[in-house]
Formats: structure tokens, sequence, C-alpha cells
């Protein structure tokens, strides 16, 4: 079994250390400036390529409101609170209320679809704060700054496909509600074609956009897509969530029991943690993504039944079965068939697995907690990052897959190199095969 190389951690990860992003934790995001992007030569100002970005787990600003909920007395009744990476938490919702309200209800009952087994607290509500502005993805400021500068303008040729992160693609209206960003960004641009941009977890959604729409509807609204560290088969850290949890306010890991058991029950209850964990069917064993110092077994991705099964969590095994690998890409009748300009980052050490005292939810990360390292971009490993190259035998459309060598996955977004190509790459002319 191939595993990766084990590392101590002389303490835990924390903010300035660490983050989360595509739900498994990553070097801190960077504070870059605006990156320089030249105009594009020859085009006016009104007729760059709109982009339409996909954001990273947590980094689309969700507002939830909470009516006479009754999911913990200790908790307020009613109220409203914003969740996303970077707010911090504050008001009279602390982060174990937050964790539990959030927490969803599966009903593992009847024969409805998966996806219609899961539901809000009752009283609880949540929707995208700003849906379509670029005020809902904060985080992506150096982004947009630096397409300004490319002639590029807020909320008309930038738009953002916020989504709830907890929820996976075949969830909460996002196919719908996307595919009409789209078409009124194409129409509000004179009827161009628009690049898809995403980011971590983001491209996972916009490749299921791509693969559940026919090949009209692309080559009347998709000019291409840009991929910058895309999730596509999980990471193999993500399991580690499921008894640690990871507080989402600022990625840092719970201090005490009460919040890594409400965090790791919200992880456990949401099917985007499953669709982001590391697929088998492309992981195979290489790696391992959790050990039982008890036991003293080992997991790899392809023993996640077992390791579910041997932690007593049958019902998060049946969800993992459903969205392990649920966003297809790998074989050609997945493949997105448009022009494809994939960035990832490369030879930064990246955590992929971590070995805990048990099996039980909701155990702490200590000084001591001991890591599994592989390289990566510091939050996917390379694994992930490398497993959309089979996408280069699409016929006919482009694809390119550019190695950023020690760009972090948070870095990659506001890299400049990385945003000139992505200007580039947006404006100019599609593949004949559209």
């Amino acid at each position: 079994m191939a595993v990766g190389k084990e590392c101590s951690m002389t303490r835990p990860w924390r903010a300035g250390l660490a983050a989360l992003a595509g739900t498994a934790l990553a070097l801190a995001p960077v504070n870059a400036g605006s990156a320089h992007v030249a105009a594009v030569a020859g085009t006016p100002a009104a007729q760059v390529t709109p982009i339409v970005l996909f954001p990273a787990f947590h980094f689309t600003k969700l507002v939830v409101t909470v009516r006479h909920q009754r999911v913990d007395r200790a908790c307020p009744s009613s109220g409203r609170f914003q969740d996303w990476f970077g707010h911090p938490v504050r008001g009279r919702f602390d982060q174990v209320c937050r964790d539990e309200l959030l927490t969803l209800r599966y009903n593992a009952r009847g024969t409805r679809p998966m996806a219609r087994r899961f539901a809000n607290q009752r009283g609880v509500t949540v929707r995208v704060s700003n849906y379509g502005s670029t005020a809902s993805a904060p985080f992506y400021e150096p982004m947009y700054r630096a397409l300004l500068q490319a002639g590029y303008e807020r909320d008309k040729t930038i738009r953002v496909a916020g989504y709830d992160s907890r929820l996976t693609p075949d969830m909460g209206r996002f196919l719908p509600r996307t595919k009409a960003l789209i078409e009124d960004t194409s129409r509000s641009n004179g009827g161009r074609p628009v690049q898809l941009v995403g980011h971590s977890n983001g491209p996972l959604y916009a490749q299921y956009l791509l693969t559940h729409t026919s090949a009209a509807w692309k080559a009347t609204y998709i000019h291409g897509f840009t991929p910058i560290a895309g999730n596509f088969p999980g990471q193999g850290l993500l399991f580690s969530l499921f008894f640690t949890g990871v507080n989402v306010s600022d990625f840092t890991y719970p201090t005490t029991h009460a919040n890594a058991v409400s965090s790791a029950r919200m992880f456990l209850s949401a099917p985007s943690s499953y669709m982001s964990a590391a697929d088998p069917a492309i992981f195979g064993s290489r790696e391992v993504v959790l050990a039982d110092q008890t036991s003293g077994r080992r997991y790899t991705p392809t023993d996640f039944r077992r390791l579910f099964a041997d932690a007593h969590l049958p019902r998060a095994r049946r969800i993992a079965e459903h969205y392990i690998g649920f966003v297809r890409f790998a074989q050609p009748a997945w493949f997105p068939h448009v022009d494809v300009s994939a960035e990832r980052g490369s030879q930064v050490p990246t955590a992929v697995g971590v070995a805990l005292p048990n099996l039980s939810v909701g155990q702490l990360v200590t000084a001591d907690t001991q890591f599994y390292v592989r390289g990566g971009d510091g939050n996917q490993e390379g694994i992930t990052n490398t497993a959309i190259g089979v996408w280069q035998a699409m016929p006919c459309f482009r694809f390119t897959l550019r190695a950023n060598v020690g760009v972090n996955h948070f870095e990659l977004p506001a890299d400049p190199a990385v945003l000139r190509r992505l200007v580039a790459n947006a404006n100019r002319p599609r593949s004949p095969c559209q």
C-alpha cells in the first residue's frame, strides 16, 4: 500500500498557518494586492468575454434566518446570522449554535431520490446574499480588481454563481438558477458566450452544469471553462472532518469538545462533504486518509465503507455510497466538451490524512496530532489536481493544465500570471468545435 509520508505537526493548524477550501485544510488565504493585467488588445472594454465565477467551499455569503427553532434551547429562538469564510462569529449565535442550526436533517425512510431526503432544520431558512454579484464572494477581490484593469465591469461582465456549500449541485435548484444567470449574463452583453471560472469546489458545480446541459445550449452560451485548483475527484483530508470538524468562519479546528461535536455532525449531514471526499475510483489505495490509533487500522479511500462501519455511522455510509464520486468527469461521456484552460498549484507539502486516537465524532486536534503529507498545492494533493488530465483526449476542444510551482491553493485566484492567462484564454476565439 502506497501512502503519504508521515510527519508530526508541532501544534494544531490555525488561521495564518492553515485553512480549508474545497472542504479540506489548506494554507492561509493570500492577502494579495491587485494583480496587473493588461486590457485585452484590440478589444473594447464593452466587448470582453463575460465571466461567471463559481466560488470555493463556503466562499459564498449565506444569510441564515431563524424563526422559533427548537434544535437547541440554549440557542436563540429567532434571529439572523451570516455564514461564510472570513465573517467573524459574533452576536447571539455562537459557533455551536450555528453548527447545530446548519446541520441538515436527513430522511432515511421512503423512496424519495437522495437529493430530496435533505432539509434544513425546522424554522431555519438559508439564502445566498447578493446572488450573482461580486459582493456575494468577497474573497476574490484581487481577481475582480485585475479583471477591472482588463476592461471588465462588476456585475455586468463579472458575475458570481454562488451556492449553499452544504448542498450538492443536484439540490437547491442550482441547475436552473445557474443556467438563468449565465443566459442573463450573455444577453446583457450582446449575446456573447460566457467563460466559466471556478476555484476549488466551484469547478465541481460548473462541471455538473456542463454535463447536464445540451451541446446546443453550450454552443450558444459557453465560451470556455477555467478551473483553478478544481477539486474534481475530492481529496483525502476531507474524511477527517467527519470526526474533528472545522470552523467555517476562519477554518480553524475547534478547541472545545462541544464545538468539535457540533462541527463534525454538521459535516456528516452535508452531502457536499461526501462529494468532496477522495473518490476511490481515482485514488484507489494510494494514500492513508485516516488512521485509528486505538485499533491500529489505517483507511484509504477504498476503505470508506469499512471506515463508516467501524465508526458506527451507517447513515454516513449510505450518503457516502451515493455522493462520493458524484460529479463525474473521468470518462469520455462526462468530458465537458468546451475549451478548458485549467490551473493548479504544485510542489507544496499537503496534508492528505490524519491519525486520530479513535473513531468517535468530536475529537480535538492537538499539538501532537499526526498528519500524512504528500505533494500538492497545500490544500489538495497532486492526485486531485492532475486528475482532469484525461480531458486531453477531448476531440477538437482545446485543453491545457498549467502547473504553478510553489503557488498554494489560496494564492492561485490572485496570482498575476494565472490572471493574465485567464483574461487571454477568455478572450481568444473558441475552437471551431462549437
